[in-house]
């Protein structure tokens, strides 16, 4: 991590004065505490950063108190006390749920910052927004980067909303990654939504060609090996494809999330005068999967799928570490 996240010192950027803030005198907030959540608050923490969480799960409230985080009754008490909001929620729903059925957003005062880290459908984020007391700035910031992302701080963060407001958590953003400014609110969840529309294809296809090489005589490693060093490669090739030589398929991200996702992309695919059928396979190929494994299965049962009808296997020897160990 480079020096901004050691010191809360804002990367210089062309033309604008370094912003220098101590995020020991910043009261931050964090409601959340998920597969993702959790660790990117424990990177918060890491910095010495003041953090009051909450979540309904009091065994990861008990886990981030005894990393240094206060913890609160309430959402609305959590809101209530900080400078920056953080959300980290699994569901569009949920963010609603959160910051208005529990009176998050009312309880948040003049000056403060939320900062949804949740993928989140970007009219939802604007019309919360318009509800937002006077003096409340809202960013949405999306993250990639998986579990072992948010644990070691390399997630990347897609961040839309007004760029003073960017300008002031970027120093908090920068102990979990690199934060990009989208543009308007909203553009966060569209550049995220996009970055997973091609993950997603991605994703559905790797089964595909590894089955193809493996049904044709070549051995699975060598195989990998070769689609690394050619235009097939990609982050799923390298990061994913030991999940599914594993045989855990990744955990951390269940099948209904993805298609909770695409159903998002999908609502985006709408603006296009044109067919998506890459996309429009994915869905079908996570849908069969969900359906034949249960929606709380891992992400890449969207293989396994592919290895049951062929009667293949994908397992390949290796000290494949788990993402949410990495």
């Amino acid at each position: 991590m480079g020096e901004s996240a050691r010191t809360g010192v804002a990367p210089a950027n062309y033309g604008r004065p370094r912003l220098t803030i101590n995020l020991q005198n910043m009261e931050v907030g964090f409601i959340g505490l998920g597969n993702m959540g959790l660790p990117m608050c424990k990177r918060l923490l890491a910095a010495q950063v003041h953090v009051k969480v909450f979540d309904i799960n009091s065994g990861v409230v008990s886990l981030a108190a005894d990393h240094g985080a206060t913890a609160s009754k309430s959402v609305a008490e959590c809101a209530s006390q900080v400078d920056v909001l953080f959300t980290s929620l699994p569901r569009p729903e949920h963010v609603e749920k959160v910051m208005v059925d529990s009176d998050a957003l009312q309880n948040l005062k003049s000056g403060a910052i939320w900062v949804d880290l949740t993928t989140n459908r970007k009219e939802l984020v604007i019309e919360l927004a318009s509800k937002a007391p006077q003096g409340v700035s809202v960013l949405d910031s999306p993250v990639t980067g998986a579990v072992d992302g948010a644990r070691n701080g390399r997630l990347t963060l897609f961040v839309g909303g007004d760029k003073s407001s960017f300008d002031r958590v970027s120093p908090l953003l920068a102990n979990l990654g690199k934060a990009i400014h989208c543009g308007s609110l909203g553009s966060g969840n569209v550049v995220k939504l996009v970055t997973n529309q091609l993950w997603f294809i991605a994703a559905a296809a790797i089964g595909e060609g590894f089955a193809t090489g493996i049904a044709n005589g070549v051995e699975l490693g060598t195989l990998w090996g070769a689609i690394k060093e050619s235009v097939g490669d990609s982050f799923v090739v390298r990061h994913d494809a030991p999940s599914i030589f594993a045989g855990h398929y990744d955990p951390s991200f269940s099948l209904e999330l993805c298609l909770k996702d695409l159903g998002l992309i999908s609502e985006l695919g709408q603006q296009v005068d044109a067919d998506l059928p890459m996309t429009a396979a994915a869905i079908s190929a996570f849908t069969v999967a969900r359906d034949r494994y249960g929606a709380n299965a891992a992400e890449l049962h969207v293989a396994k799928r592919i290895e049951d009808d062929a009667k293949i296997s994908m397992r390949l020897d290796g000290n494949w570490t788990p993402p949410w160990e990495a």
